[in-house]
């Protein structure tokens, strides 16, 4: 990356000035998560993306697939504070904000005191948060938007960085209340955690049935990872990729003239302006893991899916026909060229 340093502007040159020390140490963070979680490296490779973009992740795979020891491990490599939040239909708001309780003071007295809620972290694990009512969901639109809290009318700002990774299971559905479109909107990224192979699934049963469990070294501090993030937007794009980009999410939208027969016969609505954005800001973070100083159409390619997969709602006739959805997407890149 040194040697392209002299065609960048004087200020994203001073901010690859120290981008070799901070790749050796997300290389090393890289390595060390992976093997704590065992074959889900593209998993992995996403989430960092999204860290490095400071986005919000949705982490959807059936029970039992390693999604909170991932998310436990990135916060060990990061050296985050980690906060985590079991959502399920009784919670309330105020069990994740926090809540005004009386407080005794100096001389006996009682007084309203702040006691913060597990939002106060720099990474947040919302733990099945379909499994939440609708209003306590709601109570991290402000969080992840603003980075901010508002409780009893007075805002609170949340530590920097703050992440929430959020998890989903796509298997159970009984009892569960659907996240509302505003809020997908708000996660950078949708992650979906396969299930591994035969060889993978020995290897991770060999390595947790033992008496010695893998803990991931911390690799970074949180200061380091935020200057990370300003090298990220630093990058550059050039017009032609930002061109493409705004083609392809606007081919997405069924009533545009723009937009093929698929989309017009099965989506119902397409992604949003911020789904273009997520999709140059993750394809900076991806071209800086790869090694390179400005972004490449492959990786567009490669942050597509896990960007836009979630704002990109198919109709009724969508889902009886088994539109697959990841499918239609590639196919709006590839008639762009990408």
């Amino acid at each position: 990356m040194t040697d392209s340093t002299a065609a960048l502007p004087p200020t994203t040159a001073t901010h690859l000035n120290r981008l070799d020390a901070l790749l050796a140490a997300l290389h090393r963070a890289r390595e060390a998560i992976s093997a704590v979680v065992v074959g889900q490296e593209r998993v992995v490779d996403q989430v960092l993306v999204a860290l490095l973009s400071g986005g919000h992740v949705l982490l959807e795979g059936a029970p039992g697939m390693g999604k909170t020891l991932l998310v436990r491990t990135i916060a060990d490599a990061f050296g985050l504070d980690l906060g985590r939040v079991q959502f399920t239909p009784d919670l309330m708001p105020a069990d994740i904000t926090g809540t005004l309780v009386l407080a005794p003071q100096e001389g006996g007295a009682a007084a309203l005191t702040f006691m913060p809620g597990p939002i106060f972290a720099q990474l947040l694990l919302a733990d099945e948060v379909n499994r939440a009512t609708p209003k306590t969901q709601s109570a991290l639109l402000e969080a992840m938007q603003e980075g901010t809290v508002t409780v009893a009318g007075t805002v609170r700002a949340l530590p920097r960085p703050f992440f929430v990774l959020a998890t989903q299971n796509p298997i159970e559905q009984e009892g569960t209340y659907l996240l509302p479109e505003a809020q997908m909107d708000r996660f950078f990224f949708r992650v979906d955690v396969p299930f591994p192979d035969a060889g993978t699934l020995e290897r991770i049963v060999a390595q947790t049935t033992g008496l010695r469990q893998e803990q991931a070294p911390q690799c970074l501090t949180p200061a380091e990872l935020l200057e990370a993030q300003q090298i990220v937007r630093a990058m550059p794009v050039s017009p032609d990729v930002v061109q493409a980009v705004s083609r392809v999410v606007v081919s997405t939208q069924p009533s545009r003239p723009e937009s093929g027969a698929e989309v017009r016969r099965y989506v119902r609505f397409g992604v949003s302006p911020r789904g273009a954005q997520t999709l140059v800001l993750a394809a900076k973070a991806q071209a800086m893991l790869t090694g390179r100083a400005h972004v490449a159409p492959e990786d567009i390619r490669a942050v597509l899916l896990p960007a836009l997969r979630h704002r990109l709602q198919l109709n009724f006739e969508g889902v009886a026909d088994g539109i697959d959805r990841d499918a239609l997407l590639l196919r709006l890149l590839d008639a762009q060229g990408l």
